[in-house]
């Protein structure tokens, strides 16, 4: 097979806007590529807004002064909030100027405050377990107490976080009390949310789901088994292939169209007494697919370019491109 030329000339160039690149950036490069597009990669750190001269106001390194015809963001680096809110704001320009951005600023905004994901998710009645945000460390405590004697446990996680890092449980934990920490590290606010018992230990390991839905319709989906209670890849877990089924399919596209997201990767727990027999815990709006990919046959990062191309600027698939993804 004859290599993809990722830079030949005159192709319409799409910016990958990313903090790292790899894996992700070469698969998705690769299925532009395919339908006769350059990905170019850039990083939101060194994009700019720049009214200085004439053209649209913003600058892409690899553009010049022109625009991309659209953008998939892969991947948004932390930063103080000045720096953090130049990074979206460089999105929300994209769009103001009418370049489709894959996910657009609002929705990762939605996805990334677990707050508002939870609040999106009640508003629109899809089964999430019961949660909390709150400022006053007072009411926090007042609130596990509560849990507590009710014999329940609750997760404290960072409002910002991901890859399962800094959650801990509190509450009735192994039917001991544990108390609130300290908020230092949460930056004084306790995002709340009520555990769902899963099976621990070695010889009987718990499992959730990571489901992506592309383009408003759930593509794929895994297992993430492990014996520990925080079941993400990047801590440990193993991913094991998952059948989509009409239930999980329904529950993680309602979770992506309540964000209003392109795509998005939904993260599931099981349990016999939601409506469903499964509740949404998470939904993420930069997910990373490697270790979904490892498990399925299905090309995301193809899935992802056909849906970018074909819904938001209107390129049908050609009739060879429609029977090869067809096979």
């Amino acid at each position: 097979m004859t290599p993809l030329d990722l830079s030949a000339p005159g192709r319409p160039r799409v910016a990958i806007l990313t903090d790292e690149t790899g894996w992700h950036t070469t698969r998705l490069r690769r299925a532009l590529a395919r339908r006769g597009y350059e990905g170019r990669c850039a990083d939101l750190e060194d994009c700019r807004f720049d009214t200085s001269r004439a053209g649209p106001g913003i600058v892409i390194p690899g553009f010049g002064r022109t625009l991309p015809v659209a953008a998939i963001v892969r991947g948004i680096a932390g930063g103080s909030l000045e720096q953090v809110t130049k990074r979206l704001g460089i999105l929300h320009a994209l769009r103001e100027l009418g370049v489709p951005v894959y996910n657009d600023a609002r929705a990762i905004e939605r996805s990334v405050d677990k707050s508002m994901t939870s609040f999106l998710l009640h508003r629109a009645d899809i089964a999430s377990p019961p949660s909390w945000a709150l400022e006053s460390e007072a009411e926090a405590r007042r609130l596990v107490m509560a849990e507590t004697a009710a014999g329940r446990c609750l997760v404290l996680k960072p409002l910002f976080g991901s890859q399962g890092k800094g959650l801990q449980r509190v509450g009735c934990v192994d039917g001991r009390p544990v108390p609130l920490p300290d908020l230092a590290d949460y930056g004084r606010l306790a995002y709340l949310q009520r555990f769902v018992p899963q099976p621990e230990g070695p010889g009987a390991p718990g499992f959730d789901w990571r489901v992506l839905v592309v383009g408003g319709r759930a593509v794929a989906a895994m297992r993430r088994v492990s014996a520990h209670w925080v079941r993400n890849v990047a801590q440990g877990a193993r991913c094991q292939a998952a059948q989509v089924t009409p239930t999980l399919a329904t529950l993680a596209e309602g979770a992506a169209t309540a964000l209003g997201m392109d795509y998005a990767g939904v993260d599931l727990v099981p349990d016999a007494s939601a409506p469903h027999g499964a509740q949404v815990l998470e939904v993420n709006g930069v997910a990373a697919w490697r270790g979904l990919q490892s498990v399925t046959g299905f090309d995301i990062a193809q899935a992802m370019v056909d849906d970018l191309l074909g819904r938001r600027l209107g390129v049908a698939l050609s009739p060879a491109d429609a029977l090869e993804r067809a096979g």
